[in-house]
């Protein structure tokens, strides 16, 4: 499997650190396993805890499939000792898409260069209650239910992405703009991943802002910047 067209942005924000990160890793003759994880709080340790996340749930074996490589996250975290925690997707590839894993509210979605699909359920008090048919307070849209320190296997979040495009992303981008704007920004081939980061903060984002996009292929070769070779 060859190495998709890919790539990531992300931004601060008004918080005092950015605590995403984004994890990508390909063995030889493997396509790439993507990670984005943002940590719980706006401090160093939650900064830290988030790359080991990503880090260690991108390096995961392919064929251990998206779970165990959230529950590598969680061993990864666990020896930074009491501190730091995050939520995580990780998108797994195989012949036909992405196997997908989460825990939290980062999401991630299909995407074919057309329609933009969200494939996961967010780990949030405020969902819980939607999905118990209840309305839920402002407040409990940044209560997630699950996270990479805490979860047990059996709460880990999974789906399959059948595209060849992917994206994923923290909620300083998706709790920020519709899927309707997701969509039209990501149509626009000079936009990708910067496009979302950039639109979100300037809707007024107040979070830190990370997009990783996996092109779908009939997309990517309008996303290679030509080189210009000079007489």
């Amino acid at each position: 499997m060859n190495t998709p067209i890919w790539h990531t942005a992300s931004a601060r924000g008004p918080r005092t650190v950015n605590a995403d990160a984004v994890g990508a890793f390909a063995r030889h003759g493997h396509s790439a396993t993507f990670a984005l994880a943002d940590g719980v709080g706006d401090s160093p340790a939650a900064a830290q805890a988030a790359r080991v996340a990503a880090s260690a749930a991108a390096r995961s074996l392919e064929e251990n499939g998206p779970v165990a490589a959230i529950l590598a996250a969680q061993a990864a975290v666990h020896e930074l000792g009491g501190k730091g925690d995050a939520v995580l997707v990780v998108a797994i590839p195989f012949e036909g898409g992405y196997q997908v894993a989460w825990v939290g509210d980062v999401r991630a979605y299909a995407w074919d260069g057309v329609l933009l699909h969200q494939a996961t359920h967010d780990h949030t008090l405020a969902q819980y209650f939607r999905d118990h048919g209840q309305e839920p307070a402002p407040h409990m849209e940044h209560v997630v239910t699950t996270s990479v320190r805490t979860t047990r296997p059996d709460e880990i979040g999974t789906a399959v992405v059948g595209t060849g495009g992917l994206v994923l992303t923290s909620d300083g981008v998706h709790k920020q703009l519709s899927l309707t704007t997701m969509r039209d920004v990501l149509a626009q081939p000079e936009a990708g991943a910067a496009g979302l980061v950039e639109t979100a903060i300037g809707a007024g984002g107040r979070d830190n802002a990370t997009a990783l996009v996996v092109e779908p292929t009939r997309l990517a070769d309008l996303r290679t910047i030509p080189i210009v070779t000079a007489a």
